[in-house]
């Protein structure tokens, strides 16, 4: 059980970490938007902006649950990536089908990896939530400005911070 803790514990580092560079990649796409002034372009361009925030979070936590397949395969417990990889989705996400269980040196990665995507999947939910929240705000300033009968070209630069 030792070495299960020690390995989770360094799988939990690795998503932190990873979880880290995603959330900058986010934040870089976000502020590119919102300096370009895409994100006041209507509708449809905070539709796009929050579709690739939402596709790059869900590359994230599948790199992740990659990680955790290559650490099961890493200690032997599966013999090829493919069922590593789909046991390690079926923990990482707390479907729990549990058809397929591992050894008992190795089965306490399994809620280890549960809880690892719980936490992660709370804080990519939180950064898209910001990021919506952030464009809901631009967009009833923008809203405000054009029923005060200003100019759509004037104040935009408001909404970017």
């Amino acid at each position: 059980m030792i070495a299960s803790l020690l390995i989770g514990a360094a799988l939990l580092v690795g998503c932190l970490a990873f979880t880290a560079l995603t959330t900058a990649a986010i934040l870089r796409v976000t502020l590119r938007a919102l300096h370009s002034r895409y994100a006041g372009g209507g509708y449809w361009h905070h539709v796009v902006i929050v579709t690739a925030v939402t596709l790059i979070a869900a590359v994230g936590h599948l790199a992740q649950m990659a990680l955790w397949a290559a650490a099961f395969v890493g200690c032997g417990e599966f013999g090829d990536f493919g069922t590593a990889f789909y046991h390690s989705a079926v923990n990482y996400t707390s479907l729990g089908y549990g058809d397929i269980i591992m050894s008992q040196r190795w089965r306490f990665l399994g809620p280890l990896e549960a809880m690892t995507g719980v936490l992660l999947f709370g804080i990519s939910a939180a950064t898209v939530f910001a990021v919506m929240s952030r464009l809901i705000e631009l967009r009833l300033h923008h809203e405000h400005l054009q029923g005060a009968g200003v100019p759509s070209g004037e104040g935009k630069s408001e909404g970017v911070s």
